[in-house]
């Protein structure tokens, strides 16, 4: 098995587990908590920002000292936007699942911004629709760069049954803005109906002999998260199941900058 492809446990508790230093980079963290009702998931920032994304069911949160309330309300993530909660650095929180909960915990490094705790609803977030054809795919921005954060940037993507995502392929593995921007990315995929599978490729451009430093085709099953340290990496749902997928990304400058792969860039103009 791929040493990017990360296998969710199937019950429940912390089912996922990405640190930095597990993955082997700098800045992205992954946690994915499976509730049942009555159950909890807590931590403390420390020195890092959090982003709390309540991809399915309800819970009631803290954070920072301050009751949040119940929070939530789809219970399938291909139903309509997620509630969410921004953690700054330094503060404790916690979710106390309603219904079947099922909490990502996104997180990258502090950077002292002083921001406060904030609860994310779906009326706050903006949704586009990106491509065409076989290549169209719903985006929903959670904490994207526009939005107070000090590193984190975070999405949900929904891509049809059938349709290409993250295509033509790009990548964001250069600190060399403002052509492109060096961003470490995890992708935790889900499927509907949840037997299904899709795809997905990382790799880097070959060199003149025609070897990449990075080429791993992974198949997707519901609950995977997909480690993409460097490099393209392309999704493709297959016919008659959707894929949905959380996105998290971090570097040293919050900002995506991306560079297409040359050869496929003519898709961006037929």
């Amino acid at each position: 098995m791929s040493k990017l492809l990360v296998k969710a446990d199937k019950g429940h508790g912390r089912v996922a587990h990405v640190t930095p230093k597990s993955a082997g980079w700098t800045y992205v963290g992954f946690d994915l908590h499976r509730l049942k009702p009555g159950e909890s998931a807590s931590g403390r920032t420390d020195d890092r920002e959090i982003g709390l994304v309540f991809v399915t069911g309800k819970g009631t949160a803290k954070a920072g000292g301050k009751d949040l309330g119940l929070l939530g309300e789809r219970m399938s993530p291909f139903d309509g936007k997620p509630w969410s909660v921004y953690v700054p650095q330094g503060s404790d929180w916690s979710v106390t699942a309603d219904t079947e909960l099922e909490l990502g915990v996104c997180s990258a490094p502090g950077l002292g911004g002083g921001l406060p705790v904030r609860v994310i609803g779906p009326n706050d977030l903006g949704q586009e629709v990106r491509g065409k054809g076989t290549n169209t795919r719903y985006v929903t921005n959670i904490l994207p760069e526009g939005q107070p954060a000090d590193s984190l940037l975070v999405v949900e993507v929904i891509t049809p049954g059938g349709h290409t995502s993250s295509y033509p392929p790009h990548k964001h593995d250069q600190d060399n803005l403002p052509a492109e921007s060096y961003l470490e990315e995890t992708y935790y995929h889900r499927l509907n109906p949840p037997q299904g599978f899709a795809f997905q490729r990382v790799y880097t451009d070959a060199d003149k002999s025609g070897h990449r430093a990075l080429d791993e085709a992974m198949a997707i099953e519901d609950g995977d998260v997909v480690l993409v340290p460097k490099g393209y990496h392309p999704c493709a749902a297959c016919h008659g199941y959707d894929l949905y997928y959380l996105n998290v990304m971090a570097g040293p400058k919050r900002t995506w900058k991306f560079h297409n792969a040359p050869e496929h860039e003519w898709l961006m103009k037929a």
